[in-house]
């Protein structure tokens, strides 16, 4: 069972997230957006909407950091694993609680103002309850693992999750972590079996047109052009 729920469902899930963004963008390029409902209500959005969002890019620059830089690394450059567990807990704990907080905010407005709620679709309410198990199971292992646990997921989940990148694996070292720690790693990889079908994929798109593309002429200054007579006042003085 450890190679089942280790080895084979990661694969799996990591399989479905390639495989599904390109049928995502290849048969469904008007679908790929974020739905914005900032039109229906704005105020609750511009409290939790920058509250989520920096707060999950804290989250993931720290994952970045705990699953994908050895241990061995960091202490290389001085940093002692008493000042990473402090770091890990202090700033972690910041970004999951605004994370949190920030989605929070963002379910209670989706739930509670009609017009927003209306343009929920199931796939959007099944993504938030991954996406809200992700990060409570990731903030309660922030805190309790670091401060009240002494599982050091920098020698077991971190080796794991790099070696299933690196085809270098070992189910046993996640077969050994605490329920918490397995759980949370249940839930991210179903939450991106999901991703390609959600309004996630927004997260792989940039604006990058907005810097090239032509200007949009509404109406021109040359007078030539105009069927009326300018009107007097209005003619250019040389």
């Amino acid at each position: 069972m450890d190679t089942f729920w280790w080895v084979i469902v990661p694969y799996i899930c990591l399989t479905t997230f390639v495989v599904g963004h390109i049928w995502r963008y290849r048969y469904d390029k008007f679908g790929w957006t974020t739905r914005s409902s900032q039109l229906y209500e704005d105020k609750l959005l511009r409290l939790g909407s920058p509250l989520f969002h920096f707060g999950l890019l804290a989250v993931f620059l720290g994952h970045v950091m705990g699953l994908g830089v050895p241990k061995s690394w960091t202490e290389a450059v001085g940093i002692s694993e008493g000042l990473y567990h402090f770091m890990a807990v202090s700033i972690g704990a910041v970004a999951g609680i605004g994370t949190v907080v920030g989605m929070a905010i963002l379910i209670y407005r989706r739930r509670t103002v009609g017009p927003v709620f209306s343009a929920t679709t199931k796939m959007d309410k099944a993504m938030y309850a991954v996406l809200a198990t992700v990060i409570l199971l990731g903030l309660a292992n922030t805190v309790f693992a670091n401060i009240f646990g002494h599982y050091d997921y920098r020698e077991g989940v971190s080796i794991w999750f790099r070696g299933v990148f690196r085809f270098q694996l070992h189910p046993e070292l996640m077969a050994d972590a605490p329920l918490t720690f397995q759980l949370h790693g249940l839930a991210a990889m179903l939450l991106f079996a999901l991703w390609p079908f959600t309004r996630l994929v927004h997260v792989f798109s940039a604006p990058l047109g907005y810097l090239t593309r032509p200007y949009i002429v509404y109406r021109s200054r040359d007078p030539q052009l105009g069927t009326h007579r300018s009107r007097r006042g209005w003619d250019r003085v040389n």
